[in-house]
């Protein structure tokens, strides 16, 4: 009895230091800084985040004002800006591994992509930036017990809802082009054995940005050929106006 009791005082305790956790608004705090920590790098840009409110017993989470500067050498001071991301938990998976979130919508996001006339681009060059850095030692970010693994997280799906891509043209004898995207379905981010915590958020970003960079270069292509067919008409109306004497 005395082993059983014994046993049932370090249970207390345990939940009562998780129920503080959760109640002081710790959680929310962690996940913060761990998004911020990974951010700077994996991305080696100083990413932040306005709020996050992670509901447990609900199974929902909600992150507001995700940022995620340019490389310096751009006009724009942000590459992607997330007004309000909303989690999905799969509660049957949290005692498991991998953790499943089943859905990730992420609300009208806001992409700025600038082109410069050598070909680079803000956008490939964080896709650069972080593939250089995912998996090695600088992306290793420091815990309170670095003997203890990560958990490992599986997200069955991303949405992307009605991203606004502002693509800049200007060093192409063009201009600002904003648009709205399409939703962007990412899918079984992670795979069937997930990955560890620290490098899932760093797969969807990378996954994103590269979704957004497809999407801008088709935008750039449909804009450069109006900019040719405008050419070719003033063109055409300065040779007509040769040809008549105007």
């Amino acid at each position: 009895m005395k082993i059983i009791a014994t046993f049932l005082v370090v249970i207390l305790m345990l939940l009562g230091g998780a129920l503080w956790f959760l109640a002081d608004g710790s959680l929310n705090e962690f996940v913060k800084s761990q998004i911020e920590k990974v951010g700077l790098s994996v991305t080696e840009q100083k990413v932040s985040v306005d709020t996050v409110d992670i509901r447990l017993t609900e199974g929902a989470g909600t992150i507001k004002g995700l940022k995620l500067p340019n490389p310096t050498g751009y006009d724009y001071s942000n590459a992607f800006t997330l007004g309000e991301t909303t989690l999905d938990l799969n509660l049957s998976s949290l005692t498991k591994e991998p953790i499943i979130i089943d859905a990730v919508i992420i609300k009208a996001p806001e992409a700025f992509v600038q082109l410069k006339a050598d070909g680079s681009s803000n956008i490939k060059d964080l896709i650069d930036i972080m593939n250089k850095n995912i998996g090695s030692n600088s992306a290793e970010v420091e815990t309170s017990d670095s003997t203890a693994p990560e958990p490992k997280i599986a997200v069955t799906k991303v949405i992307l809802e009605n991203t606004n891509l502002t693509l800049d043209l200007t060093a192409f004898g063009n201009k600002a082009h904003k648009v709205t995207m399409p939703n962007i379905y990412l899918n079984n981010i992670g795979g069937t054995a997930g990955l560890p915590a620290s490098e899932l958020g760093s797969a969807i970003v990378k996954e994103a940005l590269s979704a957004i960079w497809k999407e801008a270069k088709k935008e750039q292509e449909e804009a450069l050929k109006d900019k040719v067919k405008e050419k070719l008409k003033d063109k055409a109306k300065e040779e007509l106006g040769k040809l008549f004497g105007n």
